[in-house]
C-alpha cells in the first residue's frame, strides 16, 4: 500500500467510525439505546477501531518509512561511492598507470645496470597498487544491496579474487547473522576482514587462508583470520609505510572492539617463527 494512502487512512478511519455509528445509532437503535449509553459506547467503539485497523496501518506506516529511509541511505551511499571511484580513476589510477609508463622507458634507458634492477622493483610495487586501487575501484561501482543475507558479499568476492588471481585457497565459516548488527557496524566488520585477509595476500606466503566468524557467548561476535604463511613479526607489521595493521587497529577502537594478533599456535609457535598469522576480532555484549 502507497505510503500516502497509509497517512490519509490513518486520519479519516475514526472520523468515519464516529460517523457510521451515530448513523446506525440514530436509525436503527435510538428504541434500544439511551442517548447516554450512545454517547459512552462511541469512544469505546473508536478505541476498538484503532487499536485494530489503525494500529496496523501504522504499523505498516512505519515499516514503508523504514524501508524508504533504507532506500535513501543506499542512494546516497552509491553516489558517494561513484564520485569516489571516478576521483579514484581520473587521479590515482591514472598517475599509477603514468609512472609505470615511465619506469618501463627508465628500464630500457638503463638496461643492464642496477637502476634497471630497481625500476623493475619499482615496476612490480606499482603493479601491485594499482591492482589494489583497480579492485577498490570495482568494489566502490558494485551497487550496494538491500538484501541482509548480503552485507558479507564483499568478503565472499574478495575470497574468490585471491583463489582466482594468487591460488591461495580460501575457507569461509561464516556463521555470523546480520541480526543485532547496525550498518556501521556491519561496514566496519567488513572493512576489517578484507584488510586483514588482502595483509595475508600481500605479506604472508600462505597457501590457505581461513575466515571464521561467529556468535559470542553471552552475545557479541568473534571473528578469526588464519593463514599457513610464515607470519611476521608486529615491528614488521607496524613498519613505517604500513598502514593495514594501523587502520584495522584504529577501525577496532572506534567501535571500542577487541583487536588480537598472534601467531597459530601460541606462543612455541611465535618463539620458533613457525605457523601463519592469526587476527582475533571480538565484541563486548552491545557494542
Amino acid at each position: 500500500m502507497q505510503y500516502k494512502r497509509i497517512k490519509w487512512l490513518i486520519l479519516w478511519i475514526p472520523t468515519a467510525t464516529i460517523a457510521l455509528w451515530e448513523y446506525v445509532r440514530h436509525a436503527f437503535l435510538l428504541p434500544y439505546i439511551s442517548m447516554d449509553l450512545g454517547n459512552l459506547l462511541a469512544p469505546v467503539i473508536v478505541l476498538v477501531v484503532t487499536l485494530t485497523l489503525v494500529r496496523g496501518l501504522m504499523r505498516m506506516l512505519e515499516e514503508a518509512h523504514e524501508s524508504l529511509q533504507r532506500e535513501r541511505a543506499v542512494k546516497a551511499a552509491l553516489v558517494e561511492r561513484e564520485q569516489l571511484a571516478r576521483e579514484l580513476h581520473d587521479g590515482i589510477s591514472q598517475s599509477l598507470f603514468l609512472l609505470a609508463v615511465k619506469l618501463d622507458r627508465l628500464e630500457r634507458e638503463t638496461e643492464g645496470g642496477a637502476a634497471a634492477q630497481t625500476a623493475v622493483q619499482l615496476r612490480g610495487t606499482v603493479r601491485r597498487v594499482f591492482e589494489d586501487v583497480r579492485q577498490s575501484i570495482a568494489n566502490l561501482r558494485s551497487e550496494p544491496s538491500l538484501a541482509d543475507t548480503e552485507w558479507m558479499q564483499p568478503v565472499m568476492l574478495l575470497a574468490e579474487e585471491l583463489e582466482r588471481s594468487d591460488g591461495l585457497r580460501v575457507e569461509m565459516d561464516w556463521r555470523l547473522s546480520e541480526l543485532g548488527l547496525s550498518s556501521k557496524q556491519k561496514v566496519e566488520l567488513i572493512a576489517i576482514i578484507r584488510e586483514a585477509m588482502l595483509n595475508v595476500q600481500k605479506h604472508a606466503g600462505a597457501t590457505r587462508m581461513l575466515v571464521r566468524t561467529e556468535p559470542a557467548e553471552g552475545g557479541g561476535f568473534r571473528c578469526t583470520v588464519e593463514d599457513d604463511g610464515a607470519g611476521a613479526d608486529m615491528d614488521e607489521l607496524m613498519a613505517k609505510g604500513r598502514y593495514g595493521i594501523r587502520m584495522m587497529m584504529d577501525r577496532a577502537k572506534e567501535m571500542d572492539w577487541q583487536l588480537d594478533i598472534g601467531r597459530v599456535g601460541g606462543p612455541a609457535a611465535r618463539e620458533e617463527r613457525g605457523g601463519g598469522l592469526r587476527v582475533e576480532l571480538s565484541s563486548k555484549e552491545g557494542a
